[in-house]
């Protein structure tokens, strides 16, 4: 794991983006993996920029969703797709034909699953995975306790990831559960990339940097395991 210490978030996105437009580069037609929520929204941001300023054409890439809550979509403010479709897709007008999303709201959450396996199989693999780490360590929505070997699967939140999520509803929403990508696919990415920055996430990242293997209760210990993977942190959690 190559650890890079920002001094805030605007340097934390900076770098991140400018890595993945490196990996584009040289992976074009590519499948990109990236976290909805708040943390990765500048990097997100940086890509735009580079996007419409010709650095890089997000066109001839592909996207899958890394996460959703079960029963949001891309109505319900707070969704994860809600944050992809506000600070990338419709920003730089990538065409729905180039990325896949969960159905959430789906009957069959089974199927659901079973199509982004397929869709990541079909694009050759992740090239990338941008990710976000929860408060209790969580990747995606893969909690604590989690099978390594899964593939995308359904979860039961658990109490601490639940609480943080209601940030993003105002409390309108009772989630309970969520749809994710599993850890042995973001393991296979040929890149894996971390960012974490906020007071909250200090536990996460204590465990991640005292780690000397990875541990299913804490699973953003896997990052470390990763022959190609790159942690974007806060410097103030180094301390």
């Amino acid at each position: 794991m190559k650890l890079t210490a920002v001094k805030n978030y605007a340097s934390m996105s900076n770098e991140a983006a400018s890595l993945i437009i490196q990996v584009m580069r040289e992976n074009e037609g590519g499948l990109f993996c990236f976290a909805g929520g708040d943390t990765p929204v500048g990097t997100l941001e940086e890509l735009v920029k580079a996007h419409k300023n010709k650095v890089i054409n997000l066109h001839k890439f592909h996207f899958i969703e890394l996460d959703e809550w079960v029963g949001l979509g891309e109505d319900d403010e707070g969704s994860c797709i809600q944050y992809l479709n506000r600070y990338l897709f419709q920003p730089a007008e990538i065409p729905q034909k180039n990325y896949h999303i969960f159905d959430a709201k789906s009957k069959d959450l089974e199927k659901e699953c079973q199509r982004a396996d397929d869709y990541i199989k079909e694009n050759g693999g992740l090239t990338l995975s941008l990710l976000g780490v929860g408060v209790n360590g969580h990747l995606g929505f893969n909690e604590p306790g989690v099978n390594f070997d899964q593939p995308a699967h359904i979860v039961e939140l658990q109490g601490n990831t639940k609480e943080v999520g209601q940030k993003y509803f105002d409390g309108s929403y009772e989630i309970d559960r969520g749809i994710t990508l599993g850890i042995s696919q973001l393991f296979a990415s040929k890149y894996l990339l971390l960012l974490a920055n906020g007071e909250t996430k200090r536990q996460a990242v204590e465990q991640l940097m005292k780690s000397e293997q990875a541990n299913n209760q804490w699973p953003v210990t896997i990052v470390k395991e990763h022959s190609n993977s790159y942690a974007f942190i806060d410097n103030n959690l180094l301390h």
